[in-house]
């Protein structure tokens, strides 16, 4: 798959809230940093914050744009709250190795009605 292909592939599998399918994307040693909190180093870590994630909030991924240049895909989305971010994915060998998020933490929580944690994935 090409980059744009597979992030094309993780927003279906985010949607479906594919755990096991979406950490299958990451490299073993990938890197996933949402500014958001510090970078997770690893597939199993990776796969940990988006069992967390989707153990307290459901979450929607729409496509604004999605880009491609070289080996990196970029991914500007919202979700039907109102949320919005990007995503700058790094696609080596047919996996994620990096991918870094941007969105408003707040934001987040107040539009899924969840009380704001001291540490973000606690």
């Amino acid at each position: 798959m090409s980059p744009k292909q597979l992030v094309q592939e993780w927003v279906a599998r985010f949607n479906r809230a594919d755990i096991d399918g979406l950490a299958a994307l990451y490299a073993v040693a990938a890197v996933n940093h949402q500014v958001v909190m510090e970078p997770l180093h690893g597939r199993e870590a990776i796969r940990a914050m988006f069992a967390t994630e989707f153990g307290r909030a459901r979450m929607t991924c729409i496509i604004e744009q999605v880009f491609e240049d070289g080996d990196w895909a970029i991914l500007e989305w919202r979700d039907p709250t109102g949320l919005r971010g990007c995503g700058f994915f790094r696609v080596q060998g047919g996996q994620i190795v990096f991918q870094r998020g941007y969105f408003d933490q707040l934001s987040f929580f107040r539009l899924q009605g969840l009380p704001v944690p001291e540490r973000y994935l606690e």
